[in-house]
C-alpha cells in the first residue's frame, strides 16, 4: 500500500491506525506549501486534491472514515473495529461520519472560507473564521457528553474511532478552545500520547 499524506493534516488519523494495524506500507508527503496536492501527478492518485489517499491492490481509497474502516476490515487481529458487531460497527461509522461532516467543517472554516464563499469575500470569510472556537467547542461538548462512551471512544475496546478523534483533538488549542474543559478527552489524548504507535506517527508531524 501506498499512503498520501500531508504533514499535521487529518492525515494523522489514518496513518496511526496504520502503524496500530502493523500494516505493511509506503509514505509519501503531499506538500501543501507548494500546493503539491494540486499537481497533476496528485491529482491522477485523487482527483479532489486533498489528503490522505491511501493506494491498494484493489483501487485508491479516499476519505478518513473510508480509510480507516478499510485498515479496520483488512487487519482484522489488530481488532480496531467491532466487526462482528453490527450496532457497535454503526455506532462507529457514526462517531466517525460526525467528525468528518460537521467537526472537520468547523476547523476548516477557519483557514477554508473560500470553499464556500467567494476568494475575494473577506467578510464572510472572517465572520465563519471568528465563529470557529464556539463550533469547535460545542461539538467536542457533545462529544464529551452524549457520544464518548469511555474509557475509549466505543467503550473498552480501542477503535479506529479513538485515532480519528485524538487527531481532531489537537486541533483545538489552534482554534482557541481548552481542550481541559472536556475531562474525558483530556485523559483520553494524554493516553494516546503514550501508545508507540501514536508517538512514531507524532514524531513524523512533529507534533
Amino acid at each position: 500500500m501506498i499512503f498520501y499524506y500531508a504533514i499535521q493534516t487529518v492525515s494523522v488519523a489514518s496513518q496511526i491506525a496504520l502503524e496500530e494495524a502493523g500494516a505493511e506500507y509506503e509514505e509519501r508527503l503531499i506538500d501543501f506549501r507548494t500546493t503539491e496536492q494540486q499537481s497533476e501527478e496528485y491529482l491522477q492518485v485523487n482527483p479532489k486534491g486533498r489528503v490522505p489517499a491511501l493506494v491498494t491492490d484493489q483501487g485508491i481509497i479516499t476519505e478518513t472514515p473510508a480509510i480507516l474502516g478499510y485498515i479496520a476490515q483488512s487487519n482484522p487481529a489488530a481488532n480496531l473495529a467491532p466487526l462482528h458487531d453490527p450496532f457497535q460497527f454503526a455506532k462507529m461509522q457514526e462517531f466517525n461520519n460526525y467528525l468528518c461532516s460537521t467537526v472537520h467543517v468547523n476547523h476548516a472554516h477557519k483557514m477554508r472560507g473560500s470553499r464556500w464563499v467567494e476568494e475575494d469575500d473577506e467578510q464572510s470569510k472572517a465572520a465563519m473564521a471568528a465563529k470557529v472556537s464556539r463550533t469547535m467547542h460545542d461539538s467536542f461538548n457533545l462529544i464529551e457528553n452524549d457520544m464518548f462512551v469511555g474509557p475509549w471512544v466505543l467503550g473498552k475496546d480501542f477503535s479506529i474511532c479513538d485515532c480519528y478523534v485524538f487527531c481532531i483533538s489537537n486541533w483545538l488549542v489552534g482554534d482557541e478552545v481548552d481542550i481541559k474543559d472536556f475531562p474525558q478527552i483530556y485523559e483520553h489524548h494524554l493516553r494516546m500520547r503514550d501508545r508507540p504507535a501514536v508517538q512514531k506517527v507524532m514524531a513524523v508531524h512533529g507534533l
